[in-house]
């Protein structure tokens, strides 16, 4: 639900008395919603700010991804109960101020950096995931920024890599630059890319596989590992929330059967291990150890696709495709409304 003003009148909107008793809640200063509308969505929680937004402002970071359909970007902090503020970018003259609901930037902004979702003007793209990088003011959460952008098929890591080249002298660019330097296109959620983080820079092993499709030498499939290491023959699998339910418990234990079987050493990682580093990073080290070292001939197990498999599009090829489709569709509909070819 859009908040709207007051009315005195109240056709369109409460008026002074309506405001104050419960069946209206106010977003911010003047606007107001029916006390029903639930404020955990995000989209509605992004909607009531952006009504403040003067001309040439704009929302950015999480809130302008998930406008963009980035579903990983939920508005809340890495706890999953906190919210976060929705960012804004508002020209220098603007009198918004920070608050619990809002972060306030006064950063140029340029006209081609707007888009208009569902009525909202949002930042591009490129540049919401510029300003979450940044805001996280922490190496692995903006590559968890990064990665989920690539996961939602937003943006490459290459495209990113363009977008910050122009903004170096910004304010937390190197953080932007450090989080590309680690980032993977191939991460499918937050935890997964935190559990290879601690891989990285806790365990300080070198940098491994994500999501990798292992067969065997009959060509079977044996699982996609979310984290392989291929010269010590270790899988690493993250267990989510989802993992708990029955089916989805028995078609892991298969999975790992399997891969054990082939030789494969599997370590698995909980969501509420993710806080605890060293903790993990010791069970890693202590499976990594446990690994069978053994050249790609001696192997039960390979990442070679089996003949008449077909390779994966690359997420720039994908984006490029996509880019001329849309490109299509902008063009067909000037041809709708006479514009000409």
């Amino acid at each position: 639900m859009r908040p709207v003003p007051l009315d005195p009148t109240g056709h369109t909107g409460p008026t002074r008395g309506q405001a104050l008793g419960p069946r209206w809640r106010a977003t911010s200063q003047g606007y107001y919603v029916r006390s029903g509308v639930d404020s955990t969505v995000p989209e509605q929680r992004v909607l009531e700010q952006a009504v403040r937004l003067p001309p040439g402002g704009a929302v950015t970071g999480w809130a302008a991804l998930r406008l963009h359909r980035g579903n990983f970007f939920d508005g809340l902090e890495p706890d999953g109960r906190t919210p976060m503020p929705v960012p804004l970018v508002v020209p220098r003259s603007s009198r918004i101020r920070s608050s619990e609901e809002v972060t306030v930037a006064r950063e140029p902004l340029g006209a081609d950096e707007i888009t208009v979702i569902c009525g909202i003007p949002c930042t591009t793209v490129g540049r919401a995931t510029f300003d979450e990088m940044r805001r996280t003011r922490d190496l692995r959460e903006a590559v968890v920024v990064i990665d989920m952008v690539a996961a939602a098929l937003l943006a490459s890591i290459r495209r990113m890599r363009a977008y910050h080249a122009d903004r170096t002298p910004w304010r937390r660019s190197t953080l932007v630059a450090d989080a590309l330097d680690l980032a993977s296109e191939d991460s499918r959620s937050p935890n997964e890319t935190r559990v290879r983080l601690i891989w990285v820079l806790d365990a300080r092993f070198p940098v491994p596989q994500v999501n990798r499709n292992i067969w065997d030498r009959s060509g079977r499939l044996l699982g996609i590992a979310d984290l392989l290491d291929e010269a010590a023959g270790v899988v690493g699998e993250f267990d989510g929330a989802d993992h708990r339910a029955a089916g989805r418990h028995a078609a892991d234990i298969g999975r790992e059967h399997r891969m054990r079987r082939a030789g494969l050493e599997v370590f698995r990682v909980a969501g509420p291990d993710v806080p605890r580093r060293a903790m993990v990073a010791d069970r890693m080290a202590y499976h990594r150890s446990r690994g069978l070292w053994l050249p790609p001939e001696r192997r039960a197990w390979t990442v070679v696709p089996p003949p008449g498999t077909e390779p994966l599009q690359s997420l720039d090829a994908y984006l490029d495709e996509e880019d001329f489709h849309r490109e299509m569709r902008e063009l067909h509909d000037r041809e709708l409304r006479g514009e000409g070819s």
